[in-house]
């Protein structure tokens, strides 16, 4: 005896399905990018011996990229 299977209808029906993220699903990626931006583009508590930020070095070879 043979086994139904259930297929899949050929047409497409909405099925009224409401997405909805929590208000953290939003905030905390978010909070998390502003704070590694800042971690990032902050001197922070970081001596340097000598030379240039992180931020400067990264300009300077974009304008020298953008002037050739």
């Amino acid at each position: 005896m043979p086994a139904l299977t259930r297929t899949r209808p050929t047409h497409a029906e909405p099925s009224g399905v409401d997405v909805r993220l929590p208000w953290w699903a939003v905030a905390l990626p978010a909070v998390a990018f502003a704070a590694l931006l800042l971690l990032i583009a902050g001197p922070g508590q970081a001596h340097a011996a000598t030379g240039e930020s992180a931020t400067g070095q990264l300009l300077r070879h974009l304008v020298e990229l953008l002037t050739r």
